[in-house]
């Protein structure tokens, strides 16, 4: 029997069904016929929808993926692909598109560590590879400054590695040994505590090269400005990270690891496809690699001047709002970086006149509906809110305003 004789006999309809509750079903031939998506679940699990007052944190499930990369996922998620290959072509188109010699998607920038860390411990080594974390010997050994210590350098103590804890240059050139395998670079530092770095970039960097040891710096929230994604390496970094479910608006799950192209090949070889590395529970599939790639072509092709001022819009927009209320002050805070460097607005109030704290505003909004998560703040003993609105959808931008002001307006 011929095979369109085969296809003739089977019951359309029952082909075209596809499975229940699914978004797409498929015709007589497989071919995939998207189907309009019934079912909240949202609803269905009884989790609440949030709006993000706040910046782009973890916890609230990083940003909204942009419609290029919804579609780069469910264009790509009903075929097969070798993995190696896709991460090696993925990698050298984005290399190309940061001006460097090589890249890779990774599962967040918290994995790129532990890859960077693991390929500068293990290089090409196929026996280290294997016994990595429990190297025979003394532990490879990690510099940082040691205010730049924070809650992620447990990725690179994940690898094996210490981490050695300097203070300054003269102590830094000191500490190098030949356990030494990689110094590590937080660059939101300042951002995160206040104080400024103790060694430079360039100071950093140039102590390296002068042990002959690899650089690496973490940026992963430290876009925009999109600048930032070149000056890193420009500085001479080996290795660099960003976020990529941050800003760049990819997938939560996603970021990308670049710089040498020895190190990425070592970090490659420590993860998946390939078998029992360190790497292989932290694995991307295919759809992740697909919609990283269009997310950052999609970043670097958008015109931030104008994305910044429809920021400033919104901030303008809800103190227009809040400012008519007596009592109520509002005022733009521009982070000096580098981290999370967009506008935010502070929201201010007259605590005799408004009996609510900072905490119970917070509060009282999120345990709303909608569910709004802003961000408290303390300056000068004030504890107050402050709204974020680079991530807010354009008809949220007022009802958040509203439903700050009805808040106060409860708690009079």
């Amino acid at each position: 029997m011929k095979r369109r004789d085969i296809l003739k006999s089977i019951p359309i309809i029952t082909l075209a069904a596809g499975i229940p509750g699914s978004i797409y079903k498929y015709d007589a031939f497989g071919k995939i016929k998207y189907a309009k998506k019934s079912i909240d679940y949202f609803e269905e699990l009884g989790v609440d929808k949030v709006i993000n007052a706040s910046a782009t944190m973890t916890w609230l499930s990083g940003s909204l993926m942009l419609p290029e990369v919804l579609e780069a996922i469910n264009s790509t998620a009903h075929d097969f692909a070798d993995m190696y290959q896709l991460q090696d072509k993925a990698g050298f188109k984005i290399a190309e598109m940061l001006n460097c010699e090589a890249a890779m998607v990774t599962s967040g920038a918290a994995c790129a560590l532990v890859l960077g860390t693991a390929a500068a411990i293990t290089g090409f080594d196929s026996e280290k590879r294997k016994l990595i974390p429990n190297l025979p010997g003394k532990r490879p050994e990690v510099i940082m400054q040691k205010n730049h210590r924070y809650v992620f350098d447990q990725a690179i103590t994940t690898t094996g590695a210490k981490i050695i804890e300097v203070d300054n240059e003269e102590e830094m050139h000191k500490a190098f040994n030949k356990n030494t395998v990689m110094a590590l670079f937080f660059n939101a530092a300042e951002s995160w505590y206040g104080i400024k770095n103790n060694i430079s970039h360039e100071k950093f960097v140039a102590i390296c090269k002068d042990h002959n040891v690899p650089s690496f710096i973490d940026a992963a929230a430290d876009v925009p400005p999109v600048e930032n994604l070149f000056k890193y390496q420009k500085m001479g970094f080996d290795m660099v990270t960003f976020s990529g479910g941050k800003m760049i608006r990819g997938p939560q799950s996603a970021g990308l690891l670049f710089g040498k192209a020895s190190l990425i090949e070592a970090a490659k070889l420590n993860y998946s496809p390939h078998e029992a590395p360190i790497g292989r529970p932290m694995k991307v599939n295919k759809e992740e690699i697909f919609g990283m790639y269009a997310a950052l072509k999609s970043y670097l092709e958008k015109d931030h001047d104008k994305e910044w001022q429809q920021w400033m819009d919104r901030t303008a927009k809800i103190s227009a709002i809040l400012d008519k209320m007596e009592g109520v002050e509002t005022k733009v805070v521009i982070p000096q970086g580098p981290a999370n460097v967009f506008p935010t607005l502070d929201v201010i109030w007259d605590t005799d006149k408004f009996k609510i704290s900072g905490s119970q505003l917070y509060d009282k909004l999120k345990a709303g509906t909608p569910s709004i998560v802003t961000s408290k703040t303390i300056k000068n003993n004030m504890e107050f809110i402050n709204v974020g609105v680079v991530l807010l959808q354009p008809v949220q931008v007022s009802l958040v305003a509203n439903q700050i002001k009805k808040a106060l307006k409860s708690s009079i």
